[in-house]
């Protein structure tokens, strides 16, 4: 039938590891006529993070930390059921782990380096806001005969 669509790269050289991704078949809600009824269509991925060899450990521990409300026991499970065919749900789960794991394991970004404002552009704001606040005083009647 089809093959799997090759590795699924998360960072760099780095990609799913085939041999650690566990699939559940069940059957899926929605639509696909008297087929559904019988088909199992609906897939469920699981990737044990906590065991697993495939990912240099500080990436581990960051992507440990960051999907800690999603793991269950050190596992990541992703579900896929958009598709009718079980084999495109299969490329969806997978696709949508990488990027899960991709995201997970990126770097923090760089700290923000506070940078001081030119005192020449502070002047600058404070003339102009008196200058308005002139233009706006100039126009009430107060001193109008």
């Amino acid at each position: 039938m089809y093959g799997m669509s090759g590795p699924y790269p998360i960072r760099g050289s780095v990609s799913l590891p085939e041999a650690e991704l566990m699939w559940r078949f069940s059957r899926s809600s929605g639509p696909g006529g008297q087929h559904v009824n019988t088909s199992d269509s609906q897939v469920e991925l699981r990737f044990d993070l906590a065991r697993t060899e495939a990912l240099p450990e500080v990436w581990k521990q960051r992507a440990l930390e960051r999907l800690a409300g999603r793991l269950t026991g050190g596992v990541v499970t992703v579900r896929a059921s958009e598709h009718r065919s079980q084999w495109r749900n299969r490329e969806s789960a997978a696709v949508r782990l990488a990027a899960l794991l991709a995201e997970a394991t990126a770097p923090p970004p760089r700290p923000r380096r506070p940078t001081r404002i030119p005192r020449g552009i502070n002047e600058r704001r404070l003339r102009e806001k008196k200058q308005r606040s002139e233009t706006k005083r100039g126009r009430s009647a107060r001193d109008w005969g």
